[in-house]
């Protein structure tokens, strides 16, 4: 059962709020009452996910944009700010991801995710830092095991991840001082999930990630939202820095071999 918070009249933007675990989060925002603008690349996307949200009776905005453009993400957020004021709650969660050895990996592979993971936070947050309210605005970023566990064919989002949750650590320190809090989350194996597909992507993978989360499940999407919210609210209120696993403890083992899984 979600964590029953109010968000009324709050705003929250999402950045990769149109589908996956970003959406839920969109999603649990506008069901608890917030206004929310969420940004995504592919415009068709960001629709079809505005429309699914507005059902939800809030103020919903929708923008075609791409993190790894630092002006466009920048004008994202403006024009959010303009049209949902000051943000309460600012996520940052586009990732990309695919599986390859490091020396099957063409160095635009590498960067490709780099630039999205790392780079995009760092645009959002540094575009979108003026626009939050404060004191009281939460950050959050969506991070992953790869953070902090060496996986096999991950060396891409091992180092970009690595690099959000050092990211998020720094500026809870600076930005502390001007009431914004920064944490991560990081999101074990959730079903359903384009992550999922890709890294386990057949049924007889699927069952042995399955297999290897102590609590022997999949996650849920709105499981990571419940703990969006819960950073977001006044009971996490002296809650900065953090990076908050919810993985069903499927990162305690340890690195992955991925290629196993195949």
């Amino acid at each position: 059962m979600r964590i029953p918070l109010s968000f009324k009249g709050q705003s929250v933007f999402v950045a990769g709020g149109s589908s996956g675990i970003n959406l839920g989060i969109a999603t649990a925002f506008a069901q608890a009452g917030a206004n929310v603008a969420i940004a995504s690349r592919n415009a068709e996307r960001v629709a079809q996910a505005v429309d699914q949200l507005r059902q939800h009776g809030t103020h919903i905005e929708g923008y075609s944009a791409d993190v790894r453009d630092a002006p466009g993400i920048a004008a994202a957020l403006q024009q959010a700010r303009d049209a949902i004021g000051p943000f309460d709650v600012l996520v940052s969660g586009a990732a990309g991801n695919f599986l390859a050895p490091a020396l099957g990996m063409s160095a635009n592979g590498f960067k490709t995710v780099v630039d999205i993971d790392l780079n995009g936070t760092f645009h959002v947050l540094r575009a979108g830092f003026e626009h939050l309210r404060r004191p009281g605005a939460s950050v959050i970023n969506i991070s992953a095991p790869q953070a902090f566990n060496p996986t096999k064919l991950q060396a891409h989002v091992c180092a970009a991840k690595a690099g959000v949750d050092m990211l998020t650590r720094v500026l809870a320190m600076e930005w502390g001082p001007e009431g914004v809090r920064v944490n991560s989350i990081v999101p074990g194996p959730i079903g359903d999930t384009e992550g999922i597909r890709r890294l386990a992507p057949t049924p007889e993978a699927l069952q042995r990630m399955t297999q290897s989360v102590p609590l022997q499940r999949m996650g849920r999407v709105e499981e990571i939202a419940d703990m969006a919210l819960f950073l977001a609210s006044q009971h996490a209120a002296f809650v900065t820095g953090a990076i908050m696993a919810v993985d069903g403890g499927s990162s305690l083992a340890g690195g992955r071999d991925y290629g196993a899984s195949l």
